[in-house]
């Protein structure tokens, strides 16, 4: 064997350390995750990260390193969830032969998805999702949906997909003021809603906005 094949054959000096580190940042990022995810689920957006620093066992330090601001590890970890959550209900409701019960149970998984998850609902009234991408992916769902019961004639006509966002939003807005007090009392509501959108009613309803209030108003919702 050649000085040049024994070198190559040697290991770096250095290198189980190095693998050793990244191993250990890796598992301390997993943990502040999941410590993360069950905080921010149980307090919200408000909470001390030195609260999640003390359930995920690590330093602030640590915690810092891998995510320099709250709003870093708070993204992180909610578009994650959103993300999941929205994947597997749209196969849900893809499944689903019946349009009307599709879109309904959508709504319905939406909201107590929130009901678990405080910092989440927060994000999601106030932004429609923890993320740019997770609110333009929610809309494509509910546009998806919609189309599918408007072909069926399910839905009142003029109904739109920001309309839905809007609703979406609204009833978000419930779950937030009621988590405390009445929590479950978003579905009263829901079903209210829900009736008005069936294509039995059949009073106009009122003019939509043109194209670029539909589309500031779409971005505002999303």
């Amino acid at each position: 064997m050649t000085l040049a094949d024994q070198t190559a054959a040697t290991p770096a000096a250095g290198q189980p350390a190095q693998r050793g580190r990244r191993a250990d940042a890796e598992r301390n990022r997993a943990a502040i995750i999941e410590a993360a995810g069950v905080v921010f689920a149980e307090q919200g957006g408000t909470v001390d990260v030195r609260e999640i620093a003390r359930r995920s066992g690590v330093g602030m330090g640590t915690l810092y390193r891998h995510f320099p601001t709250k709003d870093d590890l708070l993204a992180t970890v909610l578009g994650q969830e959103f993300s999941s959550w929205l994947t597997d209900a749209h196969q849900q409701a893809t499944a689903v032969d019946d349009p009307w019960q599709a879109l309904t149970g959508f709504f319905e998984q939406m909201l107590a998805k929130q009901g678990r998850n405080r910092a989440l609902v927060e994000s999601y009234t106030a932004a429609g999702g923890p993320t740019e991408s997770c609110a333009q992916h929610c809309y494509a769902v509910m546009d998806e949906l919609r189309t599918r019961c408007v072909n069926a004639g399910l839905l009142r006509q003029g109904l739109t997909t920001a309309d839905l966002v809007l609703l979406s939003t609204t009833l978000s807005q419930t779950v937030l003021a009621t988590i405390d007090s009445q929590p479950g009392q978003w579905h009263r509501l829901l079903r209210i809603s829900l009736d008005g959108l069936r294509s039995h009613n059949t009073e106009p309803l009122p003019e939509a906005p043109g194209p670029a209030d539909a589309t500031g108003q779409a971005s505002e919702a999303i």
